[in-house]
């Protein structure tokens, strides 16, 4: 979605709930909105867009047959559980949250209103669902990874950087998929001979610290796990592996897209879109409990041709052929 069909739909989104009027005879419904991010983030604006789309394929009308309420509360934890606590109390017919900083919160505050998530990691290591199979509460989703990306990131940095022999790890320690996925790259990693070091993402200085140390001995490479820390940090490990010549992989498209080297992961805008497709399933009388959690069904391979040449690296044909998108 074009960012300018996106603000438009936004600004009618502001006038929904004074004058959105349901046709004779038809029940408006309300979803609600959650989201970890500002509301000029060019990332989530894309994510939900794709989400409103979707909707509207379904046969939801804003305005006619289903009313919007969306709270863009930024990474701040505070501000999260305020909004979902706001969002609860509205009581919507559904609530779509995005990842594990706001699907938390709104468990503690509602385990009757339905929700779905279209991004999270490990939904039954953090006790959000019973099982993938049958999640039993009031929540199902999609998502965010299958933990065999730890192998194919490692995998990937030296297929384009074959001089890698030490890798740092980006993770967050706070949340399962966090030391599940160093997990599966340490085991990769001794396949391969590769020594590997985690890093705890706490701080910018203590990143900045680490990644200086790290940098004085050849033959280092980074991998940066998907976590919301992570997205908030993506743009100073960007500069910081331009900065020291470290070639990295990351878990997202819009990570290349600001100038990291390659990313390997699921397509996100593809899960929003399947995400309206079990909102609108509980709309229509559905339960969450009974909405099997998916894992992703597409991945994306990209990879920044630009910063593959500042740091000297040649992209192997293999590489190129099955790459999704090259941004030069």
């Amino acid at each position: 979605m074009q960012r300018r069909q996106f603000i438009a739909l936004l600004g009618g989104a502001a006038t929904w709930p004074l004058g959105a009027r349901a046709q004779q005879g038809e029940r408006m419904r309300r979803i609600g909105v959650l989201l970890p991010a500002s509301a000029d983030d060019a990332r989530f604006q894309t994510f939900v867009g794709a989400f409103l789309q979707e909707l509207q394929s379904l046969g939801w009308s804003i305005g006619r047959n289903v009313r919007i309420d969306t709270r863009w509360a930024t990474a701040n934890a505070a501000a999260i559980r305020r909004q979902a606590a706001e969002l609860v109390a509205l009581t919507p017919d559904v609530i779509l949250a995005h990842g594990a900083s706001t699907l938390g919160p709104l468990l503690e505050a509602t385990r009757t209103v339905p929700i779905v998530f279209p991004v999270t990691a490990d939904p039954v290591g953090a006790g959000f669902v019973d099982s993938l199979a049958r999640p039993g509460g009031n929540a199902t989703g999609f998502m965010a990874i299958e933990y065999s990306m730890g192998g194919k990131w490692l995998e990937l940095l030296r297929q384009i950087a074959p001089g890698v022999m030490r890798v740092a790890v980006f993770r967050d320690a706070s949340i399962p998929s966090g030391n599940a996925l160093f997990g599966v790259i340490q085991a990769m990693a001794q396949a391969l001979k590769v020594e590997v070091t985690p890093v705890n993402m706490r701080d910018a200085d203590e990143i900045e610290r680490v990644l200086a140390a790290f940098a004085r001995a050849p033959g280092g490479g980074l991998i940066v796990t998907g976590s919301a820390l992570a997205y908030n940090y993506s743009d100073l490990i960007i500069t910081l592996a331009a900065r020291h010549k470290l070639p990295a992989v990351y878990y997202e498209h819009s990570v290349v897209a600001a100038g990291g080297l390659m990313s390997y992961g699921p397509d996100f805008v593809d899960q929003y879109r399947q995400a309206a497709g079990y909102v609108d399933r509980i709309l229509k009388g559905e339960k969450p409990a009974d909405l099997p959690v998916q894992a992703p069904k597409k991945y994306e391979l990209i990879i920044n041709l630009k910063t593959a040449k500042a740091l000297g690296l040649t992209v192997p044909p293999s590489l190129l052929a099955s790459a999704n998108e090259m941004i030069e």
